[in-house]
Parts: structure tokens; C-alpha cells; sequence
């Protein structure tokens, strides 16, 4: 399919968020100096942004992608969740009644960027307890967007919300709705799962889903990976972004084709895989095939890796892009597995 006709598909498709929802802060700044309290630089303040972080930029992805994103996650009623609910109503993200309250607080990342470089994170939480969504009440909320959805994205930044007893519910009730589900995993929160319909990993990710070193050096093992990943999850599509290795499908436990990615300069990789597993979801949900969809996801995040900070990126950025760089859609340049 191509990628014009794709977009056009993708506009209007429902879905259902499910996870860890973040507001990302961002202090901007220089440093000339060393302050004489500590050997640390002193950084003056030019600016403070604020964008949505973790599941709430993926619905941002999907707005900006054409989608109708609504979004399930816990936040307080604190200035952080205030703010947070202003970005996603400015962007068209609907967010699930009944997961919002004082006794909760909003997760919080604040960077401190001098010259457009990270210098520092400071991270604002409260523990996982206050952010589960497995609760009677939370499904009830649930039973009503998912009735409403198209498909259901789980994004787990490992801070609570996506438990076992979740994602086993969510699946019961997808599946009975004929409504595909994919999850966006944390590994090392080594929760029990089976049968999603689209498994996303990052290459670090996929080797601990598959009980290797996250940290193994040298050429990714791909038929290792994905025959362990299929025997322990069995997911329906497997996707495994490596970076600029490129991005590698999997179905049933075989690699299947590598999409090349494009080399430019990458300022930022904050939320690149959110920005990719939006973009699969809703190509796939729109009936595109898994390589289709891949390439889009492919074109997608090599736009917002160009962006500084957690960044999403619009139809006609990827149409922008791809005028640009049309190698990028052809399958040809592609590695087939036998």
C-alpha cells in the first residue's frame, strides 16, 4: 500500500491508549560559568516548556497522525496534571473520565537542556500503587472507551499502570470485541503476557524479552530473538526497532524483512518509539499489512528524531520527508528473509 493512500486511511481510526501518562518538562538554557558552591555549572534560564510524555505522547502521535486518540492513565489534580489535561484538550486527545484525583500525583520528568544537550533529569513520582489501573471501578471506565475503540495500545513506562491482571482483562474484552491490542513492553518489569496482536521492542528491549544481555555488543541475532520472543509471547506481528539498523519484522517466531533507515543527523531519540508504535497501530487498524505499516512507522520516526525533545510529527511532515527521500518506501532496498 502506499504511503499517501496509508494516511488517508489512518484518518479518523479510533484508539484506546492504556498506561503510564507523563507531563515532560524542559529548562532551557546556557552555561558559561562554574558556580563557586560546587563544581557544577550554573545554568541561566532562557524558558520552560512543557509537552506530554510516555502514553500521553503516543495519543499526541496518533492526533497528529490523523488518529482519534482517547487516553486512560493516572494523574493528579496537581499543577503537573492541570497542565498536562490542557496539552492533550489543545490536541484533540480525549482522556477517559475517572482516572484523575488528589491522591495521586503526576509523574513529572524535568530536563534541564543547555545548547540543546540534556545536562540533567529530575523525575517527580509517586509509587506504582497510585498508578494501577486494574481496580473494578478503572475497568468499568474502560468497558466504555474500549466499545468506542478501534484498537488498544498499551504503552508501559514501567510506573504501575499496566499490571498482569490489566493486560489480561484488556485482552478478554478486545478479543470479544474483535479489536486488535499491542503493547509497547518494559522487560524488566517482567510481567506474564501471550498473544498480543503486535509486540514493539527496542532492540535493548527485545534481547531481554528473549533472556539476553540487553547490552550484547556486535550484530543483533535475529532469528534468536525472535524464535525466543515467539516461544515465550507469542505475538501475533513482532516489530523491532534498531535504531539505525533499522526496524525488523517478525511473525511466528521468523525474522521476516529489515526496513533500512535513512542516516541524518538525530538531535533527539525522546519518544521516537512512541511515534513509531502509533503510527504501526493505526496503520494496521486501517487494514495495511505489516510492511506497509512498518514504512510508515519508518518515515514517522525518522521526522521526529530531527526534533529536540519529546516531539510528534504530522502528515504532511512524513509527505515532506518522503518527497525527499522516496528510497524510503521502496521495498526494494529491503532485506527479505527466506
Amino acid at each position: 500500500m502506499k504511503i499517501e493512500e496509508l494516511l488517508m486511511k489512518v484518518r479518523g481510526r479510533r484508539v484506546l491508549v492504556v498506561g503510564d501518562v507523563m507531563l515532560d518538562h524542559y529548562v532551557w538554557g546556557d552555561a558559561s560559568r562554574i558556580s563557586p558552591e560546587a563544581p557544577v555549572p550554573v545554568v541561566d534560564v532562557t524558558r520552560d516548556s512543557y509537552a506530554a510524555g510516555g502514553a500521553a505522547n503516543v495519543a499526541l502521535n496518533i492526533a497528529s497522525l490523523g488518529g482519534a486518540p482517547s487516553l486512560a492513565g493516572r494523574t493528579g489534580t496537581d499543577e503537573g496534571g492541570e497542565r498536562l489535561s490542557e496539552i492533550l484538550s489543545q490536541n484533540g486527545v480525549v482522556r477517559v473520565p475517572g482516572f484523575s484525583g488528589e491522591s495521586c500525583q503526576t509523574i513529572q520528568k524535568t530536563r534541564i537542556m543547555v545548547r540543546n544537550q540534556q545536562l540533567c533529569r529530575i523525575d517527580r513520582e509517586g509509587g506504582e500503587a497510585e498508578y494501577r489501573m486494574d481496580s473494578n471501578a478503572s475497568r468499568s471506565e474502560l468497558v466504555e472507551a474500549l466499545g468506542q475503540a478501534d484498537a488498544v495500545l498499551l504503552s508501559d513506562y514501567g510506573k504501575g499502570a499496566i499490571s498482569e491482571n490489566l493486560i489480561e482483562w484488556l485482552q478478554g474484552e478486545a478479543e470479544s470485541m474483535g479489536i486488535p491490542v499491542s503493547l509497547d513492553p518494559k522487560p524488566r518489569r517482567r510481567l506474564t503476557f501471550k498473544g498480543m496482536d503486535l509486540l514493539t521492542p527496542n532492540r535493548a528491549e527485545a534481547l531481554e524479552l528473549a533472556g539476553l544481555s540487553p547490552h550484547l555488543r556486535g550484530k543483533f541475532p535475529s532469528e534468536e530473538v525472535c524464535a525466543r520472543i515467539w516461544e515465550r509471547y507469542q505475538p501475533g506481528h513482532l516489530v523491532i526497532t534498531l535504531g539505525a539498523d533499522g526496524i525488523l519484522l517478525s511473525g511466528e517466531g521468523r525474522p521476516q524483512r529489515l526496513i533500512p533507515t535513512y542516516a541524518r543527523q538525530v538531535f533527539d531519540v525522546s519518544g521516537a518509539g512512541d511515534t513509531v508504535i502509533a503510527s504501526l497501530l493505526l496503520a494496521l487498524s486501517a487494514g495495511a499489512d505489516l510492511a506497509s505499516a512498518a514504512r510508515l512507522a519508518n518515515l514517522a520516526a525518522g521526522v521526529v528524531v530531527g526534533k529536540v525533545g519529546t516531539a510528534t510529527v504530522t502528515q504532511e511532515e512524513i509527505l515532506d520527508y518522503l518527497s525527499q527521500h522516496p528510497d524510503l518506501a521502496d521495498p526494494s532496498g529491503e532485506t527479505v528473509y527466506s
